[in-house]
């Protein structure tokens, strides 16, 4: 497919509301978009929250969106967006939020997904469309827009910035000659919890990296109930070795201590993603979504992976479901068995550390 493009425009703007983790996917398509074409002009409607996560990113011009209140979000947008106009869309979101979203920015070329990808309607709102993927991971997806612009070389940079203050807090939590371990127990989506690792096996892997490995752990997360629990049942377990800071920080002080730490253990959820920025080894716990699809970008080998076991489970078959298709039971996050993990864990902790 010839690029949409002949020239670099003078400015571009993209649509991203969310999640943390495809932000995060996000991020270096934007830095690819920088490298290539320098003098272009980039402007990022993004949510609130993830916004916190990306506020400072060098050249980019962020607008927020506040998704708790959507009709207020987008009034407040369509003031703000009122008399601009961008030769370039970059409409990076297949939903139906970030589609009404994309009606308030005045665009003439609007790139969107293929019709397979382009879910809720989103091929509607476009006028271009990126190439067709077979079974791309979220961030191979990602990049297909700047293929579709004539850009192939990639810029695996992230480069979020973080205050003394946020790598001072995170750095208070190391323990010298010990390992730092980030338990991230939870997937923070309320209504998705089938992605969540059972409480009783992650008190256990909590206690192996304190025995085996004299780890100090610290258990981070949203401020839910479910994550809570989970945070204080872990702590509670572990024992002095461990600190329970889930809803306690904020997501800058949370890379930054995931960037100061030896490893990370999570289900998909964002830390996962936030890893990967940080180049912080993740350990990531799958089973009822597909980790090619949405697993660390840099770490598959440490995924621990029974998403096939899972479909099976429901009667599924790898080759006969949707890509990306989740199986939503709890019960088979169960699937993964405490050894499975350990022996990854085991593996990272086992190479050269930090002083």
């Amino acid at each position: 497919m010839p690029p949409f493009l002949s020239n670099p425009p003078d400015s571009l703007c993209l649509v991203r509301l969310s999640a943390i983790g495809d932000c995060c996917h996000t991020l270096p398509v934007v830095r690819t978009l920088q490298a290539a074409w320098p003098q272009t002009r980039i402007t990022w409607i993004i949510g609130r929250t993830e916004h916190a996560l990306l506020e400072g990113c060098a050249g980019i011009e962020f607008i927020t969106y506040d998704k708790r209140s959507p009709g207020r979000g987008l009034r407040a947008l369509r003031k703000e967006l009122r008399g601009r106009h961008w030769p370039l869309l970059l409409h990076m979101q297949a939903s139906m939020r970030a589609n009404l979203v994309s009606l308030l920015v005045s665009a003439d070329l609007r790139l969107g997904f293929d019709r397979p990808r382009a879910r809720d309607g989103q091929w509607l709102f476009t006028n271009r469309r990126i190439a067709p993927q077979q079974q791309p991971h979220v961030m191979e997806g990602l990049f297909g827009f700047a293929q579709a612009l004539g850009i192939q070389e990639r810029v695996l940079r992230w480069d979020i910035p973080l205050s003394a203050a946020d790598r001072e807090f995170a750095a208070s939590l190391r323990v010298s000659g010990r390992p730092l371990c980030v338990i991230s127990p939870c997937s923070s989506q309320r209504l998705r919890n089938y992605r969540n690792w059972p409480v009783e096996r992650q008190v256990a892997l909590g206690q192996h990296l304190a025995r085996a490995h004299r780890a100090r752990i610290v258990l981070t997360g949203a401020n839910t109930a479910e994550e809570q629990h989970f945070g204080s049942t872990i702590a509670e377990a572990v024992g002095e070795d461990a600190v329970d800071l889930v809803g306690r920080t904020s997501l800058k002080q949370l890379l930054a201590l995931i960037a100061e730490s030896d490893l990370v253990i999570t289900p998909d959820s964002g830390p996962a993603h936030m890893a990967t920025a940080a180049g912080t080894p993740v350990v990531g716990l799958y089973a009822s979504s597909n980790p090619l699809r949405t697993g660390p970008w840099s770490c598959q080998d440490l995924v621990v992976d029974r998403y096939p076991e899972a479909l099976a489970a429901a009667g599924l078959e790898p080759g006969t479901v949707r890509w990306g298709q989740r199986v939503r039971d709890p019960g088979v996050m169960a699937l993964i068995e405490l050894d499975d993990v350990t022996a990854k864990v085991d593996e990272v902790l086992g190479r050269s550390r930090r002083p």
